[in-house]
């Protein structure tokens, strides 16, 4: 194992912020542990880390599972597309809660005091190469009525 790369894995926690080396001996065990287990097993390959980046870039784990698209259609009306990213590891029951979130928050943010849900229809873009859930729905403003100024 070439030892620059030991020597560095055992000092990544002492430049986060680690006061000494002791209280993190696991942590220094277990990343230089790893670093040793993914060359042996040549995981530090080019051929496997080019690998690792071209699925990084696709999956893009920390690209927001759903695409959110606000219409108005009247002053009071709006209309709210989800669609679903392509690769995903859960969250395929969550729709109607990402469109309740949002409709609460075009509420709040539009000093409303209140909203109905129009209409609310889920179904699958069967697009290729990978078929995606897409939600659509309406979603009424509502003014306060003891308070129409509010």
């Amino acid at each position: 194992m070439n030892k620059s790369v030991l020597a560095l894995a055992c000092l990544v926690p002492l430049f986060a912020g680690c006061t000494t080396f002791q209280d993190h001996g696991a942590t220094v065990a277990g990343t230089a542990g790893t670093i040793m287990t993914a060359q042996e097993l040549s995981y530090t390959s080019p051929e496997f880390i080019a690998g690792g980046l071209i699925a990084y870039a696709i999956y893009d784990p920390f690209a927001p599972t759903w695409k959110i698209q606000v219409t108005e259609l009247e002053s009071d009306l709006r209309q709210i597309d989800l669609t679903m990213k392509r690769l995903v590891t859960g969250g395929e029951g969550e729709a109607r809660q990402t469109f309740v979130r949002n409709a609460r928050k075009l509420m709040q943010e539009g000093g409303y005091a209140g909203f109905d849900i129009v209409r609310f229809e889920e179904g699958m873009d069967s697009s290729r190469p990978f078929a995606r859930r897409v939600a659509q729905g309406e979603v009424r403003l509502l003014r306060s009525r003891q308070f129409p100024e509010l």
